[in-house]
């Protein structure tokens, strides 16, 4: 059986920066280009856990920096739903096959009182060129 690339067919990058989240907030995540490539996981973990929910919420523009909105269901693999987490070193995942050139995973807080530790991050996969730099 032959062995299949992965290091070399996708890209990772920092989605959400590993933070301490202590209110009900939405926390917003990096932007990831999705230029070069057709879909994007995105990974959400929590560490340090007391208290809250934290869900991921994908939005998409056109545009570097500006004119972002919520993602129609219908270019996610998953719901947003299904990323809660509410337990320490908890991981959850979704998938984008959107048309945007720009997405970013935002994590909305709620029932928090004093928080958790969360990061997250981007996967970029089928590239269009391989191998990915």
């Amino acid at each position: 059986m032959a062995s299949i690339d992965s290091k070399n067919n996708i890209k990772p990058e920092i989605a959400l920066d590993i933070q301490a989240i202590a209110s009900d907030t939405t926390t917003v995540g990096n932007e990831i280009d999705t230029a070069g490539f057709e879909s994007v996981s995105f990974i959400l973990e929590t560490g340090a856990y007391t208290d809250g929910n934290y869900t991921l919420l994908i939005e998409d523009t056109d545009t570097s920096g500006s004119g972002y909105a919520p993602v129609a269901d219908s270019f996610l693999i998953g719901t947003e739903a299904d990323t809660v987490l509410s337990a320490a070193n908890g991981v959850s995942r979704i998938g984008y096959v959107g048309k945007k050139q720009f997405v970013r995973a935002s994590v909305v807080s709620d029932t928090v009182t004093t928080g958790a530790t969360v990061g997250g991050l981007a996967v970029l996969g089928s590239a269009h060129h391989n191998p990915v730099a």
